[in-house]
């Protein structure tokens, strides 16, 4: 079975009918749409995502589904700020459909995500922060005994997977910090990726798929326990070894077919690994760079410091990532020969070498407008009480209280390129 083959067969064994994904998915949208109501809000960002809203609007009249409103409502801009959150949260309850369409990447997405939970739950507390956390809209809705409306999600971009998942990210550009919302409750129940859509997109913005991809997969697969493990190094293995192949290809040629299905197929696995374990610490680390780099860049740079960190902890895994890399030339050591910090280096430096063959930056240092004070806006949230999941799902995990001692050398080698100052924690 070739890494496409049991990719198909992880998503279907995963999702099975309630979602659609390959070139042409989207002539299903129609049909998927159809099962849950007769009336759609369709929210899409205006540009790349447009023409592709347009045609999920014309398959939904075909299906005899009415456009709420009549227009197809604008979607949010990268990072979905918290203000594009409630306003579409005012379209929901003043247009009042049946179901929302939501057209485009993870932001639009998420964003959409956050304002149908908000739009159901907001009669107990109509401030979003009240919302940020795991489970939280799940109790409200107990309380208030309203759910959100059913989403049908339409992905546009090979990366965030958000189409499939309980996350929600949002930001409040005042502070430039992003939050998230984790709930099982926000997951559309009906979902379409075409990868024939991301044909379009620019290498920048594949680029930093990619790299969000490879951080779900990785970082889900380094802090998999017991009964999780076999079936996150299933997905592992799969997605990584599919990005290690196809993704310098894609870099070299955005219009490689083959390519753009290998990639979205892994995107979807990432989307996969992530609800059956969860990322971690270059995830946390992300939600606070959002002014100087995109959230898979800035994972992308920052994962292979925290493998070194976790080195003592994820041994196995790490020889399971190095022999990848090492079959597509990013390693030329066997790593199933090495131990300890010489282990976690090695496979640190093949996920650099891979990040250098697709375009990627490998330190913090090389971002346009890095500082210090990064740092130590990332430190500053991982005490967050509402980003507390993320230092749990460390694979080393740790408290607010280890923040500062093993946390800031993490950052500070990710800033300068370099190993030697990253402290492991017993």
């Amino acid at each position: 079975m070739t890494h496409q083959e049991k990719a198909r067969d992880l998503l279907r064994r995963w999702k099975g009918d309630r979602f659609a994904f390959g070139m042409g998915a989207l002539s299903q949208a129609g049909a998927l749409c159809a099962r849950l109501g007769k009336t759609a809000l369709i929210i899409a960002k205006s540009g790349s995502a447009t023409p592709v809203a347009e045609a999920v609007a014309d398959l939904l009249s075909c299906a005899g589904i009415r456009i709420a409103g009549g227009s197809i409502v604008e979607g949010a801009r990268p990072n979905a700020p918290r203000e594009d959150v409630y306003r579409i949260e005012t379209h929901i309850l003043h247009r009042r459909p049946e179901m929302i369409v939501a057209v485009g990447g993870g932001s639009n997405i998420d964003a959409c995500k956050a304002a149908n939970a908000l739009a159901a739950v907001g009669w107990k507390t109509p401030e979003l922060d009240a919302y940020f956390g795991t489970g939280l809209v799940k109790q409200a809705i107990l309380e208030v005994r309203r759910a959100p409306l059913p989403l049908f999600a339409v992905q546009t971009a090979a990366s965030s997977a958000a189409h499939l998942t309980k996350y929600a990210n949002v930001t409040d550009p005042a502070t430039w910090q992003k939050k998230l919302i984790i709930d099982e409750a926000i997951v559309p129940p009906v979902a379409v990726f075409d990868y024939e859509t991301t044909l379009s997109a620019p290498p920048s913005l594949t680029r930093e798929g990619v790299l969000d991809t490879l951080a779900h997969t990785f970082e889900s697969f380094c802090g998999a326990k017991g009964g999780s493990y076999a079936l996150e190094e299933e997905i592992a293995v799969t997605a990584i070894s599919l990005l290690a192949q196809y993704a310098p290809r894609l870099a070299q040629d955005p219009g490689d077919r083959e390519a753009r299905e290998a990639v979205g197929l892994a995107s979807d696995l990432g989307g996969y690994a992530i609800m059956a374990g969860g990322t971690s610490g270059a995830h946390l680390n992300s939600f606070s760079l959002v002014d100087i780099a995109s959230h898979g860049t800035a994972c992308g740079i920052l994962n292979p410091y925290y493998a070194v960190f976790y080195g003592s902890a994820i041994a196995r895994q790490l020889r399971t990532v190095g022999a990848i890399f090492a079959a597509h030339g990013f390693l030329d050591q066997d790593p199933s020969g090495l131990e300890g910090r010489a282990l976690s280096c090695a496979v640190a430096r093949a996920m650099m070498a891979f990040n250098q063959a697709i375009g990627a930056p490998v330190t913090l240092g090389e971002l346009p407008g890095f500082s210090s004070a990064h740092i130590e806006r990332c430190l500053s949230a991982a005490k967050d009480p509402q980003l507390r999941v993320k230092l749990q799902n460390m694979p080393v995990a740790m408290t607010p209280g280890d923040v500062d001692e093993y946390m800031r050398p993490v950052l500070e080698a990710a800033a300068m390129g370099v190993f030697d100052g990253i402290r492991e924690k017993e």
